[in-house]
């Protein structure tokens, strides 16, 4: 049975470990995230990945640099024969290249389209109709190896960030497991990545890529909306303070003022005006209060 070290972090990850788990292969070691302080009493939190190890008896390394020679050295010990990359950082060749059957990686995209940190958040925002998962062997570019295997995956029209990487999570595992099943058999036949002219990108996203322009086209903000929630949200400013908005909807083709103007009837109704007409808000969060639904909002909030 294949020997594997999984390098991951966050709950997206588990999944695929877990799903690696459930089928057999020997899991030699986890690789995560350093354990680090969060939130307002900035308690120690420890990775989603380590979470899942330490239930599961499985060892943990948590290195702060990748090319630390200590362990890179415990690695080496650990003589496993493929390295499964999933939602972790870029590693140094030493790592990648050190198993005898490589180090593969899975990510939330159909490559070569949406290479990047935020695949997922990218493909909504986008307005595309399908995504995926693949898996691929690392190289020294990243997200550029060769392709192992892909599966597609439907975004319905009102899917957000979240639905789409609930979907791609357990897509993922699976098509992991299907990966590791063939590498093992050596039932495979690697695919070098299309070249194309027309690959989207899919870089980190900042905080002012949050910001909603109501300048664009309602569709356009829609989407950014769904893209972006539940993490890192769109946002508008309301009353000098930040709206956070998680859900939104298409209302009327309409244009009453101009764009980023806002009305309500102060009961069950706030909407803004996008450019060529107007978004419902359902799902927010204003600045300093919890996360409620429009009515609640407007209960509270004298606009």
């Amino acid at each position: 049975m294949t020997k594997i070290v999984f390098m991951g972090t966050p709950d997206f990850a588990v999944a695929s470990l877990n799903a690696l788990a459930e089928a057999g292969f020997e899991i030699a070691a986890v690789v995560t995230a350093a354990d680090k302080p969060a939130g307002r009493g900035q308690k120690i939190q420890e990775s989603a990945v380590k979470q899942y190890a330490v239930a599961h008896n499985i060892k943990v390394l948590q290195p702060l640099k990748l090319k630390d020679p200590e362990f890179i050295a415990e690695l080496a010990a650990l003589k496993a024969d493929l390295h499964v990359v999933v939602a972790f950082r870029m590693l140094p060749e030493v790592v990648w290249n050190m198993p005898p059957k490589g180090t593969i990686n899975l990510h939330g995209s159909l490559l070569p389209q949406y290479r990047g940190a935020a695949p997922i958040n990218h493909a909504i925002i986008n307005g595309e109709k399908e995504s995926g998962v693949t898996t691929f062997f690392l190289k020294h570019e990243i997200d550029t190896g060769d392709i192992i295997f892909s599966a597609k995956v439907e975004i319905a029209d009102d899917a957000t960030a979240g639905d789409l990487h609930d979907q791609l999570m357990d897509a993922g595992a699976a098509l992991l497991v299907k990966t590791v099943k063939a590498i093992e058999s050596g039932d495979y036949q690697e695919q070098p990545q299309p070249q194309s002219d027309t690959l989207k990108h899919a870089p980190k996203i900042f905080k002012e890529d949050c910001k909603i322009d109501w300048n664009k086209p309602a569709g356009d903000v829609y989407n950014l909306i769904r893209g972006l929630s539940p993490y890192p949200t769109a946002f508008t400013i309301l009353n000098d303070k930040t709206l956070k908005i998680f859900k939104a909807e298409l209302a009327e083709k309409e244009v009453k003022g101009t764009p980023g103007t806002w009305y309500t009837d102060g009961k069950t109704k706030l909407e803004y005006q996008a450019a060529d007409g107007l978004i419902s808000l359902t799902d927010l969060q204003f600045e300093g209060k919890k996360r409620m639904q429009v009515g609640e909002f407007l209960r509270g909030m004298r606009l």
